[in-house]
């Protein structure tokens, strides 16, 4: 069987991933190319009796190698690896993708072109005279509709006769951009015939969506939304996973005792382990289960590119770059993905300040206690609107601290000036529900949760130990938190809160638990039978009003979770930065509550 080796390019936004996945199916792996932190996917299929094995190469926009991605992009098209290169244009503004393709051509000889989207620009009523184009190009065109089921089988036969019979296109005389530009322009003239109106509606709505008066309103009228989505609807799978995994607990634990199992054996799997896993699990994976699905829904509807240009100003004014906002959106969901997603950022040291700065955004793990104590002690009970329009503005509060850090850095650790680049605005489409799901839970949920979770189990047992390991008059747990005391009062807090903080280091949904923990003087984490009771709890051991504000501001800045901190030194290589990003939050979190705490003591007197 013969085998041949593909490789996919094409610009952001074009679908080239779509294609990617309709032609490859699940026969794909993704990693990372070597000595870069470049993510790529291969993949394989069949195919009138040869294999072809797909390699999806980074999206962008030009190979002058300004960025991580177009280095690899180019390297690899360079090495001679690929026998066929597809370039992956979008029908409804294939100028701007020719750019592309003819700095590929110019690298190498086996080129095709594949306009997608045809379907979109057909709506658009934008109409391509694809023998034409092929022609002045010198390579074969062919085009497709990668969304539909039939579409990416449909690009085969072109693949095939280019392998067989071989390519040789004329080279451009110059890959300068402005040759380029003009060779593309004169390309498409008198083949592509736009109707007056092809790009009306897509404008029409931006003029809102971005706009200087509506723009932020609507950001945070729908950042409001997805938490309000989020709040309501992880409270009852939250509550019946809760239940399962813990019956599940009880009946391992009747079975240890029947069996004449020592306690020292089960106590620390069962009650330690076992226990802190199953709540991360059932505290962690249904919120994460409903806000990746809404975060990927507005990123396939092509919405959060218009975030990023309604936030750039902000950004760029604190010398920081305008994707940042992408991956501080990301960082919502959890803030490993953010520092993930930081990769976009094309300088270093803007990348840097992105990932340094995005745990200053709380992740999922930390809403839970957000919204519990905001429900407690400042929403007066008065339901999941309110709470979530408090939450909201405690959100609108990071984004102010993450700027101001961003800001700091740049002017000192991180000196520059801000790099320009280029924003695309995609075309807004109806987003693909299906693949949204496979996406956000797949790719994001059980990623973040294996993650969590492997860090957890641990914990969960260092934290048994703590609260039944006795030393004189008390456990490990109430001395340590005793040690603590004095420092968490300075900050408005207790040693209690600050031992569960620093316990939490796993996970941020295992705080609140650990806090009644110490204060019931259990030894295993224990639920609470509503916000009632939790308040009555709280209040009890001291808990104000200024206890509360303090907590919600050492929950929003404080040290990241492990898991985020391993994916910062992985993304950084040092841990300098890992270091720096560990501090940053937790001095500027520790400086806002001292200064609460101060005050609140003044106001007093």
């Amino acid at each position: 069987m013969a085998e041949f080796t593909v490789a996919l390019a094409g610009n952001p936004n074009v679908g080239k991933s779509t294609l990617f996945n309709g032609l490859t199916g699940l026969k794909q792996h993704t990693g990372n190319w070597a000595g870069k932190t470049v993510s790529t996917a291969e993949g394989s299929f069949d195919y009138n009796g040869s294999r072809y094995k797909i390699v999806d190469l980074p999206g962008c926009y030009s190979l002058m190698a300004r960025s991580a991605e177009e280095e690899a992009a180019r390297d690899f098209i360079r090495s001679g690896t690929a026998d066929l290169t597809v370039v992956v244009c979008d029908a409804t503004c294939i100028e701007r993708s020719l750019n592309l393709a003819l700095q590929i051509i110019a690298e190498t000889d086996n080129v095709i072109l594949c306009a997608n989207l045809m379907d979109e620009a057909e709506r658009k009523g934008i109409s391509l005279d694809l023998p034409l184009i092929s022609e002045r190009l010198g390579v074969p065109v062919t085009g497709i509709s990668a969304r539909s089921k039939e579409g990416p089988l449909q690009l085969l036969p072109a693949m095939e006769k280019a392998l067989k019979e071989g390519l040789h296109p004329p080279k451009p005389e110059s890959t300068s951009p402005e040759y380029l530009s003009r060779l593309a322009e004169e390309i498409c003239r008198g083949a592509v015939f736009s109707g007056p109106d092809s790009l009306r509606r897509d404008r029409q709505i931006d003029k809102v969506l971005t706009s200087r008066v509506l723009g932020f309103p609507i950001m945070l009228a729908l950042l409001a939304l997805v938490f309000f989505i989020t709040i309501t609807g992880a409270n009852y799978p939250s509550k019946l996973l809760s239940d399962v995994l813990f019956k599940v607990q009880d009946k391992l634990i009747g079975f240890c005792r029947s069996a004449s199992v020592p306690e020292f054996i089960y106590g620390p799997l069962l009650l330690g382990v076992y226990r802190v896993l199953a709540w991360v699990i059932s505290v962690m994976l249904p919120p994460m289960a409903i806000f990746f699905p809404l975060f990927t829904l507005l990123e396939d509807l092509g919405y959060l590119p218009r975030v990023a240009f309604n936030l750039d100003r902000c950004f760029k004014g604190c010398h920081a770059c305008g994707k940042q906002a992408l991956t501080t959106c990301m960082g919502f969901g959890c803030n490993a993905v953010g520092v993930t997603g930081c990769r976009i950022i094309d300088s270093p040291r803007e990348r840097l300040i992105a990932v340094i700065t995005n745990s200053l955004v709380p992740c999922n793990g930390r809403f839970p206690a957000l919204i519990a104590v905001i429900s407690m002690f400042f929403a007066g009970g008065s339901g999941s609107l309110v709470s979530a329009l408090l939450l909201t503005a405690l959100i609108v509060f990071a984004v102010a601290m993450t700027l101001l850090a961003s800001r700091l850095l740049s002017a000192t650790l991180l000196r520059g000036v801000p790099s320009s680049f280029t924003l695309e605005l995609p075309p807004y489409r109806p987003p693909q529900i299906g693949r949204v799901i496979i996406r956000s839970v797949l790719d994001r949920t059980i990623f973040v949760l294996g993650r969590a979770a492997a860090v957890a189990a641990p914990a969960g047992l260092i934290i048994w130990l703590m609260a039944n390991v006795s030393i004189g008059s008390g456990t490990l747990l109430s001395l340590c938190a005793g040690f603590l005391d004095p420092l968490g009062r300075l900050l408005g807090l207790d040693g209690v809160i600050l031992m569960a903080f620093l316990l939490g280091f796993p996970a941020n949904e295992i705080v609140i638990p650990i806090m009644l923990m110490a204060y019931t003087a259990q030894g295993m984490l224990i639920d609470y039978q509503g916000l009632g009771e939790l308040r009555a709890i709280l209040v009890q051991n001291g808990w104000t009003a200024k206890t509360a504000l303090c907590f919600l501001i050492f929950t929003l800045m404080h040290w990241p979770c492990s898991t985020t901190l391993m994916t910062i030194k992985k993304e950084t290589g040092s841990l300098k930065w890992t270091l720096v990003s560990l501090l940053t939050p937790a001095l500027m979190g520790g400086a806002l509550c001292m200064l609460v705490n101060l005050l609140f003591y003044i106001t007093s007197l």
